[in-house]
């Protein structure tokens, strides 16, 4: 629900006793793999409630001023989902995904697609936003004239994405992006959803992980060192953005509502699939390495490709088959 409420102090926590940046990339990169957490450290359970088992239909809320280049970056991540591409793949990573069931044995739909977008420059409900601002902007796009979004509770799941310029409370102090449902009273239907925020300007070191250096940080050594894993796609922001996006995708996806796939005995803070594999994107990772990712010859740090020959660094999820955090691109 409250996604990634933690990462704040959880990203903090790594840097501060593993960043040494003046290893090479090569070194801090490729190194062996290891179990990539345990079920003794895990205790998911299944709560009885839905996941999105019909095909997924993606209603995307661009929220503010947004550059059209991180626009187009976003569309064709989300559109990867359901695009032949080169393996490991955006599509071969949502497979660990659709390994979760509802209490009739159907998965978490294999289909995702980008289905609608709706722009929201006007900034109809302001430049501060909290948690509940999340449902009226999504009645104003399901609402408003000439070409409202569609008010789908069936196959329907909202992003609202916001800019850099739009502040939302607790925004890198401590979320970078959270999950929830709608209220009828306010939306006029109960339909899943997700925020995540832009912080390229706002907080890179933070939500824009591994991409760009915490506040506080060794600065960059007279030898070379220190240096940061390059965003496949020339932004930290939007790149450490879709990351959360596909955290987000996958915890919606398999509780929806709360009520569905997750640990601990709080549902209003609960452990979810993408939260039990913090900061791990390849094997080996742990205590503030990111694991064995690939790097193209420009140093670009990627673990999945997608459409347009692009190319992604998205979060690893709980597998509940294999009891670890895993991802398309894991040496076991």
């Amino acid at each position: 629900m409250d996604r990634l409420s933690c990462y704040v102090l959880l990203l903090l926590s790594f840097f501060c006793f593993r960043l040494d940046l003046s290893w090479s990339l090569q070194t801090r990169f490729n190194r062996a793999p290891n179990n990539q957490g345990s079920s003794d450290l895990a205790n998911l359970v299944y709560h009885m409630g839905p996941v999105l088992s019909s095909p997924i239909k993606l209603y995307i809320i661009w929220y503010g001023n947004w550059n059209s280049t991180h626009q187009a970056t976003i569309r064709d991540f989300l559109n990867s989902f359901s695009s032949p591409a080169l393996s490991p793949s955006v599509a071969d990573w949502w497979k660990t995904v659709t390994l979760y069931t509802d209490q009739t044995g159907s998965n978490i739909s294999d289909s995702l697609s980008l289905s609608g977008e709706f722009f929201d420059s006007r900034l109809s409900n302001g430049v501060r936003l909290n948690r509940l601002s999340m449902q009226h902007i999504i009645k104003n796009a399901v609402t408003s004239k000439p070409s409202p979004l569609p008010l789908d509770p069936r196959n329907g799941l909202y992003l609202v994405l916001t800019s850099s310029d739009v502040q939302v409370d607790e925004f890198c102090r401590a979320v970078c992006g959270f999950h929830y449902f709608s209220f009828p009273s306010i939306v006029g239907a109960t339909v899943p959803y997700a925020w995540i925020g832009y912080s390229g300007t706002q907080c890179p070191g933070v939500c824009a992980y591994p991409f760009a250096r915490p506040l506080g940080a060794p600065p960059p050594s007279a030898m070379g060192g220190n240096d940061i894993m390059r965003p496949p796609n020339g932004d930290a922001g939007v790149d450490g953005m879709i990351s959360v996006i596909a955290h987000e995708l996958a915890e919606s996806s398999s509780n929806p509502l709360v009520n569905a796939w997750y640990a601990g005995d709080n549902p209003i803070a609960p452990g979810e699939i993408a939260d039990m594999c913090l900061g791990l994107y390849g094997s080996g990772g742990g205590g503030g390495y990111v694991g064995k990712v690939s790097t193209d010859a420009g140093g670009n740090g990627y673990n999945v490709n997608g459409v347009k020959g692009r190319r992604f660094l998205v979060q690893w999820v709980w597998d509940p088959v294999k009891k670890r955090c895993f991802g398309p691109n894991a040496m076991v």
